[in-house]
């Protein structure tokens, strides 16, 4: 078992039955209400990404932004919303996608992707990659460049990896089931 896993997994709840029946839904406001998992979250994302070359680090809505924005203050770097669709004024890139019951869009401000920068996808939890990969064509869209995806929990059974191809996705725990 690596340190991530002991570290956080004590901490993480277990919600059987949602958001819908025969969903077990991990709860990573167990880190939040425990400063030290919650620092320790911080202080490694900084040592993955301390010898990569990234100009900006871009939170998927909203438990993305959670995680996104102290390490975007460590690390001295812009921190980029990416938001539902119609939480954000002025112009925006949109990309929509598709969900287990439908579809959804999520959209970033046009001014926060320059071309040519290095961007970062930061979420909480990485089940199947579908927002993630939504997210990357937005940072695309605006001539940015994404190679890594980090998320605190992964499910690697539900395929992320697939999805995410090529990207480098870091998680610091995975669970392989439900």
């Amino acid at each position: 078992m690596n340190k991530d896993f002991e570290v956080l997994d004590r901490v993480i709840g277990r919600v059987p039955d949602f958001p819908k029946p025969g969903v077990l839904f991990y709860d990573i406001t167990g880190i939040l209400r425990h400063p030290e998992a919650f620092s320790y979250c911080i202080d490694r994302m900084a040592e993955i990404y301390a010898g990569k070359k990234i100009d900006a680090v871009a939170g998927i809505e909203s438990r993305g932004f959670i995680f996104a924005a102290p390490f975007a203050q460590k690390m001295g770097i812009p921190l980029v919303l990416i938001r539902k669709k119609g939480k954000l004024p002025g112009k925006t890139y949109t990309c929509s996608y598709s969900l287990e019951y439908g579809t959804a869009e999520i959209e970033v401000h046009c001014a926060d992707i320059q071309s040519g920068q290095n961007i970062l996808l930061v979420d909480d939890l990485v089940a199947t990659g579908g927002t993630l990969a939504a997210a990357k064509n937005l940072v695309e869209q605006g001539g940015g460049i994404v190679t890594d995806v980090f998320g605190v929990v992964g499910l690697p059974f539900l395929n992320f990896r697939k999805t995410l191809d090529p990207l480098n996705v870091t998680t610091l725990l995975d669970y392989d089931s439900e």
